[in-house]
């Protein structure tokens, strides 16, 4: 009986969460991924912009991958009741997932009122380089935003 309400219970959230639109071509959150099962652990440094607004209550959402699907979901890694993504500020998360190559990719999402402008983001794998993606730029709301170098990845790994 409990195994059957687990299971009930993945499966809602599976629906919930694939059912989202996600209006940027070319990127699609990976639905099998979504547990974040995997065995690598990964440090997420998130920095602020100074021209941010004050602080944020927005819901902030984190999508990294490399070239060959592997696919590491955080969702609302936001926290209103201790300021995260305040102004000026950096700051950092565990994130557990499916072990990467190269990390090609970062999508966040953002879906509120108040806007949000990040400097960067910074993602360390314990079995990847160190990378940076830099924003400088407001994250509209309810659409994925980011940028994706993979295609440069995939061809330099196919020699």
């Amino acid at each position: 009986m409990m195994i059957r309400a687990v299971g009930f219970v993945v499966l809602c959230a599976l629906i919930s969460t694939t059912s989202q639109a996600l209006p940027n071509p070319g990127f699609k959150v990976n639905a099998t991924n979504h547990q974040n099962q995997g065995s690598c652990l990964f440090t997420v440094r998130i920095v602020t912009s100074c021209s941010s607004v004050q602080y944020t209550r927005d819901e902030i959402s984190l999508s990294f991958g490399d070239a060959y699907g592997n696919q590491v979901y955080a969702p609302r890694i936001d926290d209103p009741s201790t300021r995260t993504f305040e102004r000026c500020s950096a700051d950092t998360f565990e994130i557990n997932g499916p072990c990467t190559h190269e990390i090609c990719y970062a999508y966040l999402y953002r879906s509120g009122y108040d806007g949000w402008l990040p400097e960067r983001v910074e993602i360390y794998g314990s079995n990847t380089r160190a990378v940076s993606f830099g924003y400088n730029d407001w994250i509209p709301g309810d659409v994925w935003d980011g940028d994706n170098y993979c295609s440069g990845y995939a061809v330099a790994a196919a020699r």
